[in-house]
Order: structure tokens, then sequence, then C-alpha cells
């Protein structure tokens, strides 16, 4: 087992709630459970099989804490892989650290963030791949982001590398063996068998670093910012995509000189927007203020709204909006269809539609009308409509880091093996490959990488 101390931990959120859960693990976690709880059947929670639960009180030493149910978990099939006790509780914030200080000073040891995860990736009841995963999980805000985070939690990627590893390990092994044994029968290692696997590889790895920042998007959302000159519609876009009025909305240019920002869900992509000061000369200090803010904000958007007025003709503003907006991708936004139509669209189209990094739509925030429409453009504009989300994706740079030194390594081996070296001196590299695979997956990787990547679980988790 990983852990010789037995630790505890609030598993649900510090707030009021339904029910709240307090997990022991460890050795000594079902005895622990025992000396706070008293069950109405009287029978303890040591006679109990694992998956079976118990209605009965928590006692903080004589005195009585709370009703609540325990659940037991034997190991090896618990989450930990140790031997569990879950005490469900009323979920009050009191109560709940109530039960836990009751059960701490059995001796239990408080859990430190991600510990019972770590536990388990340890005692092999999970890959590092598929631990990391369950972060990503508890934070999915969207769709897209619980789909990705199910499908590697479920052992997509690990899989994925899994099997690219194992190739790697035939040809190595091959490579050995017909080197290091020349008496014995085996069969000779052609170099176009060598090439084949190391290009298929090579090319496995290179799609999954392609495909990197889209799942990067999918998981974290997108950071997007609302642009557009005063009184376009742009707080109104905002209010309307955060379901809620986050921004000021009236007829008065100027109005926003701040920025709003607001988390939303469109479709099922996660944007976190920015809604900004309208893009004007100005000779309000104040208000200036707020368009440099705006513009500072586009340089580092991953996406950007760009809202116009089909109400009215384009104008220079516009034009100088336009022409700002080179290289980052965008979603040309002409609002206020429901006013009647003045705008050059056509124009728009041309600028907009002939890049691959921006679309074109035509909305009314005011009266909610294509959202659907925006909800594709956005997908088409990020490359996320031909993604899928559950498939195996690299979650953190962690990975990333692993897959491209494999990338590079493999590359290596491909050109040691055109430059005519021997087998073995290809195997340097191929060994080289298998190495950081496996750091990827977690199956051979430091102390120091496993303490990194639990750091940022929460505790109880």
């Amino acid at each position: 087992m990983a852990g010789s101390k037995t630790v505890a931990a609030i598993s649900t959120p510090h707030a009021v709630g339904g029910i709240s859960v307090v997990r022991i693990s460890g050795p000594d976690a079902i005895a622990a459970a025992d000396r706070v709880f008293r069950p109405v059947s009287g029978r303890s929670l040591a006679e109990h099989r694992g998956y079976t639960a118990a209605y009965g009180t928590v006692y903080d030493g004589e005195e009585a804490v709370d009703e609540a149910v325990v659940t037991v978990f034997r190991a090896p099939k618990s989450y930990t892989g140790e031997d569990v006790a879950e005490i469900s509780c009323h979920g009050g914030l009191y109560v709940t650290r109530r039960v836990l200080m009751a059960v701490l000073r059995q001796g239990v040891s408080p859990a430190g963030p991600g510990e019972f995860t770590k536990r388990a990736f340890l005692n092999g009841k999970l890959s590092l791949t598929q631990a990391e995963a369950v972060a990503d999980l508890i934070q999915a805000g969207g769709e897209q982001s619980l789909r990705s985070a199910r499908g590697a939690v479920n052992g997509a990627l690990y899989r994925k590398i899994q099997g690219l590893t194992e190739r790697m390990l035939e040809v190595s092994g091959h490579i050995a063996a017909y080197m290091d044994y020349p008496e014995e029968e085996i069969d000779p290692v052609e170099s176009d068998e060598v090439r084949s696997v190391l290009t298929q590889v090579k090319a496995e790895m290179d799609g999954l670093l392609a495909r990197f920042d889209q799942g990067r998007m999918i998981r974290e959302g997108v950071e997007t910012v609302i642009l557009g000159k005063p009184n376009v519609g742009k707080s109104t876009l905002m209010n309307l995509l955060a379901g809620a009025r986050k921004s000021i909305v009236t007829d008065i240019p100027g109005t926003t000189r701040d920025v709003v920002e607001e988390t939303v869900t469109l479709g099922g992509v996660v944007l976190r927007l920015a809604d900004t000061a309208g893009i004007r000369e100005t000779g309000d200090a104040v208000e200036q203020a707020g368009v440099e803010l705006a513009l500072e904000r586009l340089d580092s958007a991953q996406l950007v709204l760009a809202v116009f007025d089909s109400s009215s003709p384009l104008t220079a503003e516009d034009e100088r909006l336009m022409e700002r907006l080179g290289g980052v991708p965008c979603v040309a936004v002409c609002n206020k269809t429901d006013l009647g139509q003045m705008l050059d669209v056509q124009k728009l189209r041309e600028r907009f539609c002939p890049e691959k990094s921006a679309r074109l739509v035509e909305i009314s925030a005011q009266e909610g009308k294509g959202l659907e429409e925006l909800s594709r453009a956005v997908e088409e504009v990020l490359s996320l409509n031909g993604i899928e989300a559950s498939g195996a994706m690299l979650a953190n740079m962690r990975q990333f880091s692993c897959a491209e030194r494999a990338a590079s390594l493999l590359e290596e081996a491909l050109a040691t093996l055109e430059a005519g070296y021997t087998l073995d001196a290809v195997d340097v590299s191929v060994e080289s490959v298998i190495s950081s695979l496996l750091e990827l997956t977690g199956e051979r990787v430091t102390d120091a990488v496993v303490e990194q990547v639990f750091s940022r679980f929460c505790v109880g988790k």
C-alpha cells in the first residue's frame, strides 16, 4: 500500500448542503470510524463487507455530534486501493467539521491536497494521466470539457500512449535480441520495418501535439474579448451570453469603461468573456483608459467577437477595428438585425469569410436571435467542430512536454537510421522515446513530478 498512515478529509465542498462526506483512507480507516460511530444495528463496521453501509450516530467522546450513514470499502476494491470509510452526515459547515475533528482525534492525520487520488495512483488504481483528469473532471465547466475529462479518466490517453509504447518496445526488444545474440536463430531486423514503425508512431505523436491547443481550450475555456465601437450592442451580447445583467446597457456612448468579465458556456464551449469599452477616439481620460484596456485584452485573446451595428453603415472606427484584428481567431457579429439593415454585410464577408480563422454571423442580441449560428461559428473558428472531445488528448504542459520530447527523439531515431548508422545506435534513441512515453503515463516518473501533479488538487479528492 502507498500510504502507511491513515488520513481523513472532507470530500464535499465546504459549503452548506444536503449532506457532506468525510472520507477516511488507510490501514486504520475502518477501525477509526468504528471508534466514533455507533450503528443502530449494534454491529461494528469491522464486521461489514465492502460496499455496505450502516446507519447510526457519530460521537466525539461521549457527545453525540450527528446522525450519519457510514459506507465501508475494503482494499483493494476502493477508490484509493486501501480500506476506506466514508461518513455521510448532514451538510452544515459546523457539523461536518465536528465530524472530521472527531475522526482526527482517533490518531488519523489530515489528508493533503489530492492525497486520496495520489494514493489511487500509487496503488495502481489509476494511471497518472487518469489521475490528472480527475482534477479536470471536477473543474469541467461545459459539455465539451466534461466529455474530455471523462475520456481521460476512462483511460483514452493512457491506452493511446500505452499502445505506442508497446510498439516501440517490440522494436527495441527485437533490435537488442538480434544484436546481443547473433548465434541464435533470430529473424534479422529490417531497416524498412523499423523505419515504418518509427514513422507511424511519430505521426501519432505529431497528431496529439497538434491537437493540444484545441484540447486546452476545451478543458480550460477560451479567453474571449468582445470588441466594437460604442453602442453596437457589446454589453447586450455579454448579458445575453451570461444569461444575466452583467454589463450596464444604455444609449449613451462610452457607458462601459472598465472590463466586465464572466465565464459562460456557448454550445459546449466555455468562453471566458470580457466585455470592453467601445473602441473610439475620445478626450475623456477615464474612457480612454478603458479603450486602452480593451486593446490590451486583444493582444492576449484566443478569440475575438467583433461586434458591428447592422442598422448603420460601416464607419472609420469599424475600419480601424478590422485592421487591428489580423491573425486573431475572430467572429464578426452583425448585431441589431431587428432594426433593419444599413450595414454593408457583403464588405464584411469579403473581409472575414476568406480567412480560415474568421467567420461572420448576423444576430439580434436584444431579441436573443442567432445564438446557434454564433455557437457554430465559434467552434469552426477555433477548429473545435471536428474534435472528438472524449478521444485521446494531451491535458497539460507536463504531458505536452513528454510528448514533444518523444516526437523529437523519434525524429532523431529516423535521422540516425537514414544516416546509415547501425541499429544499436538507433536503439539508443528508441529507448529514450520509451522513457518519455512511460514518464507521460506515470509508469516511470520521479517523486517530485508526482508531488507537483497532485499539489493542484483540492483537499478531499
